[in-house]
């Protein structure tokens, strides 16, 4: 079995990653194939960490930018959240993996309020974290949600998991001559305003020498090889 370069990671997943070919909500088949790529890092022995977001149910900037109040509108947001990441845990669980839920916003009988030390423990005994309610402030996106619970938790590096190979200076979806950077300093990354994360969850990285790997979640396999240290995506650091 290949070695893991990691001993602690946070992995980033967009709520979008679990609609698969659906326009709306989780689909059942993509969720159980993202369980199963999540159980090939974690049975490397690396200690994991989820945050996911919750486009695919309700996006709080979309609804403000149609007359939502801005605050009323990221709350739903972080309602969707949780939806999904007890939906995860479900999928997890049925692969055999403890996991928690804890959420920024308090509702006991749901999941777990987030507590730094009780999630470092979790980790510590082989539970898989999952961070739900973004930061609990409105405002704030997932993004950075997952920077600074990486941070928090001593994470050596955020996976960030899309739908395209890495990072490109364009969208490759409507341009097919957009390059794709192998290697990239947080700083190329604010000045080119290349929107790989919002500049907030940037600027928190970069301040705090968080190393950052986007790379394609649709490539069967890609979260194991990252998690060995292999080339994959764009590697995004100081």
């Amino acid at each position: 079995m290949p070695a893991a370069r990691y001993k602690r990671v946070l992995l980033k997943l967009s709520g979008e990653a679990l609609m698969g070919d659906l326009a709306f909500g989780i689909s059942q088949e993509m969720l159980a194939y993202v369980a199963e790529e999540i159980q090939s890092i974690y049975e490397l022995g690396v200690e994991l960490a989820v945050v996911v977001g919750g486009g695919n149910i309700f996006r709080g900037v979309s609804a403000s930018s149609h007359g939502m109040e801005r605050t009323s509108a990221d709350h739903m947001g972080m309602l969707a959240t949780i939806m999904n990441s007890l939906a995860l845990q479900d999928a997890l669980e049925k692969g055999g993996i403890q996991t928690r839920v804890q959420t920024a916003i308090s509702m006991h009988e749901v999941a777990e309020p987030y507590i730094r030390r009780r999630a470092a423990r979790h980790l510590e005994r082989g539970r898989i974290v999952i961070f739900a309610a973004g930061t609990g402030n409105p405002y704030f996106t997932t993004d950075t949600a997952a920077v600074l619970r990486a941070q928090e938790i001593h994470a050596e590096v955020l996976f960030k998991a899309t739908k395209v190979d890495g990072l490109y200076d364009a969208d490759p979806v409507d341009n097919p001559d957009a390059k794709l950077f192998d290697d990239i300093t947080y700083m190329e990354v604010i000045e080119k305003q290349l929107r790989v994360m919002d500049m907030t969850a940037i600027s928190l990285a970069m301040d705090n020498h968080l190393p950052l790997v986007v790379f394609n979640l649709k490539q069967k396999g890609n979260i194991k090889r990252v998690g060995c240290g292999e080339a994959i995506g764009t590697y995004i650091h100081n």
